[in-house]
């Protein structure tokens, strides 16, 4: 099996035409864009519904582990998946990671209590880590280099129609139904999508290994130990505790000790879960880093914006989430047209113009006037999600090309777990900046951001002075918040221009099985 640097092409020089269309792999695609659905209207969909679970199971108090269970389970058996992936097949583990959502899917729909229902989230995370990984390798097995745009759009546009039908869904569900058929309605699109995974995804014929492979476990052990503890601290330090507390300081402190030694196993493994050239390679690192950075910088419009949107536009929840779809509408377009632009000037170049791009977008968000007008952070969503199809969609494009069917699992878990990390590290960075800045605003007693947005939905026991002197605190804090998401994007633009090769390695096409 060729690696990225030997028997390559250049970007412009792969084969075309791999892998004909016919009902085959239609069927396959469809799999591939359930399977997403499943995981991105996760949630969005369960965020609304929030209220009711409460109101039912009670649990207010640890509420927020919902989204930080799934999270932390997603993103710390990426690389584990990743490589199973390229060690056994990418349909046994796309099956396993369905049928694991689907089970708790059930589960949750079951729960008895709050503490259940966040166990089984858990499952349901184990499940989505499965899905995430394998669905954007699958695709990019089925497609040759100047095709995979295709697929990549239309994955991008699942995850458009998510952000914008998650919340409707939810709402209607939980307000005409009952909440347990946001987790019940994943049955049918879930059981649709195995049976087209099991009955139509054919993987290509590989010489079988005289050896029995060999699996890592201390190894995934170990990965799965480290980030479950990095990925805990960096969720609930500064919300369920202080920064600088014990339980803070020991998850930082366990986590940096296992880091290390998941570096010493990974290193003496014959097969590793983390190889070390994912690493090594120049193209890989400087993919994770810049992707790393991304998932830092989009905390910023999507966990910030509907705040803003409600506490100083005044708009009310669903005006403030179409300010946010704004962004998720033009970057699956902006995607599917992003292969006429590195065609040309190639993978680097046009991820260097969409960060860069990205920055100048970013930057542009404090200068918006006080209290301003609803349509202006809409424009600067739409430019945002433009700028961001082309920065993200050749990168992941590019570095899945760059190496062969054995070893894109684990490039592909690489990147996608690099981004999760960062926008783990993105909440809790942009958080505290945030939390700072209305401490300078509003003197000790102003509280977090969340409080202050409780204060301002109930006009009624704030003078028009007071709610506007916090409205310009939220407004200066979410600022404060846009430009660091700039600095993520320098950043990802300085790892490009440093880092990463001119010319991506690219594999011809028929090296890939």
């Amino acid at each position: 099996m060729p690696t990225s640097g030997a028997g390559g092409r250049t970007e412009q020089g792969s084969t075309p035409g791999k892998g004909a269309g016919g009902p085959r792999r239609r069927a396959v695609v469809a799999a591939l864009m359930l399977g997403m659905a499943l995981a991105a209207l996760d949630g969005t969909i369960v965020a609304t519904a929030v209220p009711q679970i409460v109101a039912d199971l009670g649990g207010f108090s640890v509420f927020s582990w919902l989204f930080s269970g799934y999270l932390l389970a997603a993103t710390v058996t990426l690389p584990v998946y990743g490589k199973l992936s390229d060690t056994f097949g990418r349909k046994p583990v796309l099956i396993a990671g369905i049928v694991l959502f689907l089970a708790g899917s059930l589960l949750c729909a079951a729960a008895w209590n709050m503490a259940a229902l966040i166990a089984f989230r858990v499952v349901q995370g184990l499940g989505g880590g499965a899905l995430q990984g394998t669905v954007q390798t699958i695709a990019a097995d089925l497609y040759p280099l100047r095709e995979r745009p295709r697929i990549q759009a239309r994955l991008s546009t699942v995850w458009a129609a998510s952000a914008v039908a998650g919340p409707a869904v939810g709402g209607l569900l939980a307000a005409y139904a009952d909440w347990r058929w946001i987790f019940l309605i994943n049955l049918p699109v879930g059981a649709l999508a195995l049976w087209l995974a099991a009955r139509h995804l054919e993987e290509p014929l590989r010489t079988e290994p005289t050896d029995r492979p060999r699996i890592d476990w201390p190894g995934a052990l170990l990965v799965f130990a480290s980030g479950a503890l990095l990925i805990t601290a960096l969720v609930q330090g500064g919300v369920a505790w202080p920064w600088l507390s014990a339980p803070s300081l020991t998850l930082f402190g366990g986590s940096a000790l296992l880091i290390a030694a998941t570096v010493v196993t990974e290193r003496r493994a014959a097969e590793p879960v983390i190889p070390g050239w994912v690493w090594r390679r120049r193209t890989i690192a400087a993919v994770n880093l810049a992707l790393g950075a991304l998932g830092l910088l989009m905390v910023a419009p999507t966990v910030f914006l509907p705040t803003y949107a409600q506490s100083v536009l005044g708009l009310g929840p669903i005006a403030a989430g179409f300010v946010l779809s704004a962004m998720v509408l033009t970057w699956p377009v902006s995607a599917a047209f992003a292969n006429r632009v590195y065609t040309r000037i190639g993978f680097r170049l046009t991820a260097v113009t969409g960060i860069t791009l990205s920055m100048l977008t970013l930057l542009a968000f404090p200068l918006l006037p006080y209290p301003g007008e609803p349509w202006q952070p809409t424009l600067i969503m739409l430019l945002l999600g433009a700028s961001l199809g082309l920065f993200q969609l050749p990168l992941i494009v590019g570095v899945q090309s760059t190496v062969g069917w054995s070893e894109r699992g684990t490039t592909t878990a690489s990147v996608l777990f690099c981004r999760q990390v960062g926008q783990s590290l993105g909440a809790a960075l942009f958080g505290a900046v945030a939390n700072a800045v209305l401490t300078t605003r509003l003197g000790a007693a102003g509280g977090d951001l969340d409080t202050v947005a409780r204060a301002l939905d109930d006009p009624s026991s704030l003078t028009a002075d007071a709610a506007d002197r916090l409205r310009r605190a939220v407004d200066a804090a979410v600022d404060h918040v846009y430009l660091g998401a700039a600095a993520a994007a320098a950043v990802a633009l300085l790892v490009l221009l440093v880092l990463a090769p001119r010319r991506f390695p690219v594999l011809s096409d028929d090296a890939d099985t």
